[in-house]
This record gives C-alpha cells, sequence and structure tokens, in this order.
C-alpha cells in the first residue's frame, strides 16, 4: 500500500475495551495512529470513533487485505464502519433555483482548492445562474420543472448524476420540494441549506415576516435532506443578534452571510469524513488539521 492518510468510520454498541480492540488491530496490521476521535452516547449506548492512520513503506497489504481483515473484526463488536483512502475526490453536483449567493461561494471555495472535491456541475431548474457557472468553467445544465412534468424531470436528474458517479449532491438554495423516491437513492448523499426560522416562517419571504415579528436571532441550518421535510440529521448551524432597527433587507443580507458559512463548513465536514449519521442525528468530529 502506498503511503496515505487512510481514514475510518465507526459505530457499534458501547462496550469495554472496544478503543483498545481497534486501535491495536491498526498496530498489529503496521499502520501509524495519527489521530483518533470517539464519542459515546451514553444516552443511547452507542460509540462513536474517527480514526486516521498512516500507511508507508512497511505497510506490505493492500487495500483490498485491509478492508477483509477489519471486516473479520467488525461482526464480534456490531461495527457498522466505512473507510476512505484520501486519494480520489468526491464528484459533486450543485443544485440551484434564483439564489446566487450559496453557489458562488462554493464555487470560489472550490477554485481556491479549499474544498477537496471535484465539482462536476451545476443543476438549476431556470437558467437565471448560468452566467456563474460559466465564469468557473464548470458545466450547466439547465432542467425546467413544472407540477406536471416532476417526476420526469428528477429521473433526468438521476440519469444525470448516476451517469457522472455524483458522489454528493449540495442544494444550494433549489427551491423544489424533492420527492422521497429522489432522497432514498442518495441516502445522506443530499446536504440542504435553509434559515433557521423554520418551521415558524414558512414559504415565501420569511425575512419579512421576521422582521413584522421583530426577531432577535436570525441564523441558518445545514442538514442531510431526508423525506421528513427539513428535517434531516444536522450538520451545521449558526446564527447572529439582531435588533429592532434590522429592515427586511439587512436581514436578508444577514442571513445570506450566514447561509454561505454554514453550507460551506458542512460540505467540507462531509468531504474530509468527519461525520457519522445515527438514526436522525449527524456525530460531526471536528477538524484535526486535516
Amino acid at each position: 500500500m502506498k503511503p496515505q492518510i487512510i481514514t475510518f468510520l465507526i459505530k457499534c454498541p458501547d462496550q469495554k475495551g472496544i478503543v483498545s480492540k481497534i486501535t491495536h488491530f491498526f498496530y498489529q496490521e503496521g499502520f501509524n495512529l495519527v489521530s483518533a476521535q470517539q464519542y459515546t452516547n451514553s444516552i443511547d449506548g452507542m460509540f462513536f470513533m474517527r480514526l486516521r492512520i498512516e500507511s508507508d513503506d512497511s505497510v506490505t497489504i493492500t487495500k483490498e487485505q485491509l478492508e477483509e481483515r477489519f471486516a473479520r473484526l467488525a461482526p464480534a463488536y456490531d461495527i457498522v464502519w466505512s473507510v476512505d483512502y484520501g486519494i480520489t475526490k468526491q464528484k459533486v453536483a450543485i443544485m440551484v433555483s434564483h439564489t446566487t449567493h450559496n453557489l458562488y461561494d462554493l464555487l470560489q471555495r472550490n477554485k481556491e482548492e479549499k474544498l477537496h472535491c471535484d465539482v462536476k456541475m451545476v443543476v438549476s431548474n431556470h437558467t437565471k445562474l448560468k452566467p456563474i457557472a460559466d465564469m468557473f468553467e464548470i458545466p450547466f445544465y439547465h432542467l425546467p420543472v413544472t407540477k406536471d412534468t416532476k417526476k420526469e424531470q428528477e429521473q433526468q436528474l438521476i440519469d444525470l448524476f448516476d451517469s457522472n458517479d455524483i458522489d454528493l449532491i449540495i442544494m444550494a438554495r433549489y427551491m423544489q420540494i424533492l420527492s422521497n423516491d429522489f432522497i432514498n437513492h442518495y441516502p445522506n448523499k443530499i446536504i440542504n441549506i435553509h434559515h433557521s426560522f423554520l418551521p415558524a416562517f414558512q414559504g415565501a419571504n420569511p425575512y419579512m415576516r421576521a422582521y413584522e415579528r421583530g426577531v432577535k436571532l436570525i441564523g441558518a441550518t445545514a442538514h442531510y435532506a431526508t423525506q421528513d421535510l427539513d428535517e434531516g440529521p444536522i450538520i451545521e448551524q449558526d446564527v447572529e443578534r439582531v435588533t429592532h432597527e434590522s429592515t427586511p433587507t439587512t436581514l436578508k443580507a444577514i442571513g445570506a452571510d450566514i447561509e454561505t458559512m454554514v453550507l460551506a463548513r458542512a460540505v467540507k465536514s462531509h468531504l474530509n469524513n468527519q461525520i457519522i449519521v445515527d438514526n436522525n442525528k449527524a456525530i460531526v468530529f471536528p477538524e484535526t488539521g486535516e
């Protein structure tokens, strides 16, 4: 195996000696432990771990052998696991409608190599944001949708994403509700962003209604999309205090700034394999300098 950093994500029932068993396995196989992050949910009795190990010239086993040997260990401790070798960048599709700030921010970060991914396309039900995709030389696909063509349009999306081996779909303010069939086709592979006024201020123009109610906090939430609308595992959130002097326009501007930061953090956490999803909760391990 070529020298590289390998990331294991592990979850299992909490039990005595589990850390020792796991770390000793990698020691026996000749790997150097770079970092080990762990979390125990004492309420549910679950254990979560993110391990980053380093291979060097002394490691002689192949990827296939490593996975086969760890797979033999896992059943004894009811371990659910995944592994990433950090070599291949995840292929990303960004879905948008009219709003520019999230798309521009993600493409700028990608251009500056702040996100470990390969943005393969921008997809929209409108053509308004095509100039931004063109500016960053990212292929743009226009797939309009109506109430009557929703099923056909989603099948077009699935065909497009699957033919390009898309690993992650980012809803950067794609203002359409995805069907359960579409979401279930990409479990924990769709990240959505929205303002944190939900569920109080749903629908159009939430900032005007927030202004009318005199809100004192505004924020944003990034989460995985699930069948329950806007109720999937939360990856990242942030808020900012506002006052009665804030207008709907300034509230919207502040909200946009928070959205870009929250979405970027969520996407980065996913791309860096920092997230373990357990039921409807996302366990997000902090960065360790990678």
